[in-house]
């Protein structure tokens, strides 16, 4: 807020933005700590890079030195992350993003360090953890200096009686005559111009080391290919998964409703000669068998529109439909959503079929005795949690309860984990994005 005078300011008098003071001189605090707190980083990240490379690159030639490389790329990589966080928070202006290669959900530690020694943005991260030493260092040092001697020179009245008689120091040389009077006006207007300058100077020690960081920790060609892979992947995905929808309907369809419909043909035909007949009792046990029929081949056709997507999702929104499924499950379900207002529509469907899927697998192979099923948004991700107390021994493997579960939480830019240990218990988690578009 502006301060407010009770005088007002005479006629022609210039008016003086308290509120840009108020606010600038925090922010000159925010980034003299930043420079300063930039030492120990840099030291830090100096010597495990440096330490870490040079030992791990020693000892390649007897394999040590690929776990070793990988965790000190590993723990530049952690560096990077505090730097990139440090200069967003110092210049309020967010980062170009950077894309680091993973390694396989899955894979074990030699994969995962050979994944990391070939990620080309954690070597970039390691070089920045050495260049960044000098630049870190000189920021801090110049930074420390220049305040201090510019502090000193301004209060030099109030600690120059402490300075021996017969000394020959550059402020006493600046003054010319030598004079006590001299020296404490030269050094008082050196410390006030040193402090005047000190808010640009830090400026642009600031944007020195977030041009470092924007160089070298930075990305953004990678980050927009790895993007667009992601992107078609989840294209191929889309396909795989609406592929296998279709497969399993037209199974289903053949298997049930069908086979129905045709028992039905049969028996309204073999109805229809009992009647041309004269003989209505004998019509009357075929007429029951084709209502049954009927009313059979009607609940298959709903439960085949539930899997789809059903009527309560898009009228009543994902806490009803995933209450009606939790109703419908043979096994006992605890339900936890909490779920503010209505979502993307794909968000909701996604969301309804990995419960659904999740639920039928708990029934059909967990031997469980309860289910819990949990929905919450987190930021900008909703994520749906289905865990049970059964024998466990779920993945997501081809030709597996769960196969093409994994394809359609990833047409919708989401990500599934399954932990299923021998003999449980089994959770299967999705996060998927609710931003529009």
């Amino acid at each position: 807020m502006t301060e407010m005078s009770l005088a007002a300011p005479p006629p022609g008098a210039p008016t003086v933005r308290h509120d840009v003071v108020a606010r600038s001189l925090p922010a000159l605090g925010l980034r003299v700590a930043h420079l300063l707190a930039g030492l120990p980083l840099a030291i830090g990240a100096f010597v495990v890079a440096v330490a870490g490379f040079s030992l791990g690159v020693s000892t390649l030639v007897i394999w040590i030195g690929v776990p070793i490389l990988a965790a000190t790329l590993w723990a530049a990589r952690g560096l990077a992350t505090v730097e990139r966080r440090a200069v967003e928070r110092v210049t309020g202006r967010a980062l170009p993003p950077h894309h680091h290669r993973v390694a396989v959900p899955g894979a074990g530690r030699p994969a995962l360090s050979l994944a990391m020694v070939g990620d080309p943005q954690a070597w970039r991260d390691l070089l920045h953890a050495v260049l960044g030493f000098p630049v870190r260092l000189g920021a801090a040092a110049i930074t420390l200096a220049w305040g201090v001697g510019g502090i000193g020179g301004l209060l030099f009245v109030t600690w120059e009686w402490s300075l021996p008689g017969d000394r020959h120091g550059l402020f006493w040389l600046l003054s010319g005559t030598g004079s006590r009077l001299a020296e404490i006006v030269v050094n008082t207007v050196l410390g006030a111009a040193m402090l005047a300058v000190f808010p640009w100077l830090v400026r642009g020690l600031v944007a020195a080391r977030a041009g470092l960081a924007r160089g070298l920790l930075t990305n953004q060609t990678a980050a927009l290919r790895a993007r667009a892979g992601e992107l078609a992947a989840g294209r191929r995905a889309a396909v795989a998964a609406e592929a296998s929808t279709l497969r399993r309907l037209e199974r289903d369809l053949h298997d049930g409703p069908q086979q129905r419909l045709v028992r039905l043909t049969m028996d309204l035909e073999a109805t229809s000669r009992r009647l041309d007949d004269d003989d209505p009792d004998r019509a009357r046990p075929l007429l029951d068998e084709a209502i049954a029929q009927t009313r059979e081949a009607l609940a298959e056709l709903r439960a085949l529109s539930r899997g789809i997507a059903p009527p309560v999702l898009a009228d009543r929104g994902l806490d009803a439909a995933l209450a009606a499924a939790a109703a419908r499950s043979p096994v006992p379900v605890t339900l936890d959503v909490a779920v503010p207002g209505r979502l993307p529509a794909a968000v909701e469907t996604t969301a309804y079929f990995v419960v659904t899927e999740a639920l039928t697998n708990v029934a059909k192979h967990a031997a469980a005795h309860g289910a819990t099923v949990t929905a919450v948004v987190e930021g900008d991700r909703l994520v749906v949690s289905v865990a049970d107390d059964g024998r466990g021994g779920a993945h997501s493997g081809k030709g597996h309860g769960l196969a093409g579960l994994a394809d359609r939480v990833a047409s919708a830019d989401g990500t599934l984990t399954i932990s299923s240990p021998a003999g449980g218990p089994t959770v299967l988690t999705a996060g998927l994005p609710v931003r529009e578009g």
